[in-house]
């Protein structure tokens, strides 16, 4: 290898590792290598061309970041951001599963497939959503809202917009605006809500809410915010009827912290006195709340004495 030909690789394979080990074409020619000498290194199986624009330096695998850059620069590096969850996952999203790479470009744009890409042309991408940096990522908050409104169920959509919120990516306020910001074509009834149960915690389901809730099941309307008392002094109850069931509506906050460990001590309080606690997670009445009020009416008519069951 000449010596030319062994400064283009090395200032190559220099300049590509803040990319993961690629460089687009255009990065390469402000490098000041040129057309021919791109062509000549993959000829001779130094570097490999994944697509049109993205080379990458080296023979093997591209890795994860390099295939976020591939996808911004095959599908057009002026237009193109990293956007849902595949934005969540360069933010720092943790134990979430999509081997897909999902970009926004403007609903007008014409792209052309891009393998391993999931395209999304948007109408609406304010200027201040992308994050600071050299690749393009839309902000945590209005990409889990897109990422919910992409979800192939409401389950899924709930997940993805929580999980940021926990994982300290974002605020549960800044998930809560996001929906004004990024207006999808789906379930947009359903984010709001849980926008509002996510960024309030269980004062978001409201006290009429969940009467309706127990009238359409058949269960007669418990009393609210009952207090007991237990060993750490007042306990306030989110409901319970009379028969000695208790249903505690936990909002996203009793997942996080000492949360858990308050609610555990608050719970055998209760049943060291006798009552029989239900917990029902807001994100969860949402989403299987036919499960879940089944369960509330089997324990209510066990404790009452009665005959019913939950259609």
């Amino acid at each position: 290898m000449d010596a030319r030909i062994l400064g283009i690789h090395d200032t190559a394979m220099a300049a590509a590792a803040s990319y993961g080990g690629a460089l687009s074409r255009r990065r390469l020619r402000e490098l000041g290598i040129s057309r021919d000498e791109v062509r000549l290194q993959v000829r001779q199986r130094r570097w490999v061309a994944h697509g049109r624009w993205t080379i990458a330096t080296h023979t093997g695998e591209l890795s994860t970041l390099a295939r976020r850059w591939r996808a911004v620069w095959e599908v057009g590096e002026r237009i193109a951001v990293l956007d849902g969850p595949t934005a969540l996952q360069q933010s720092g999203l943790e134990r979430w599963k999509d081997d897909a790479i999902h970009v926004s470009v403007p609903h007008t744009a014409a792209v052309r497939p891009v393998d391993g890409v999931v395209v999304h042309k948007v109408r609406s991408r304010p200027e201040s959503l992308p994050l600071r940096g050299d690749l393009p990522t839309v902000r945590p908050a209005p990409a889990a809202v897109r990422a919910a409104h992409w979800a192939v169920s409401d389950r899924q959509a709930a997940l993805v917009m929580v999980m940021p919120v926990q994982q300290r990516l974002c605020m549960g306020t800044e998930i809560l605006e996001a929906p004004q910001m990024v207006r999808g074509r789906t379930r947009r009834a359903f984010i709001a809500r849980v926008a509002g149960d996510i960024a309030l915690g269980a004062q978001a389901l409201g006290e009429l809410d969940f009467a309706v809730v127990c009238r359409q099941y058949g269960l007669p309307e418990p009393s609210r915010q009952v207090i007991r008392h237990g060993a750490r002094g007042r306990i306030y109850l989110d409901v319970r009827w009379e028969c000695g069931l208790v249903g505690e509506i936990d909002g996203a906050g009793h997942r996080w912290g000492l949360a858990v460990m308050d609610d555990n001590l608050r719970q055998n309080a209760l049943s060291i006195q006798g009552d029989t606690v239900l917990r029902i997670d807001l994100l969860g009445l949402r989403i299987a709340e036919e499960q879940f009020m089944r369960q509330v009416v089997t324990a209510h008519a066990r404790l009452s004495g009665g005959v019913r069951r939950a259609g």
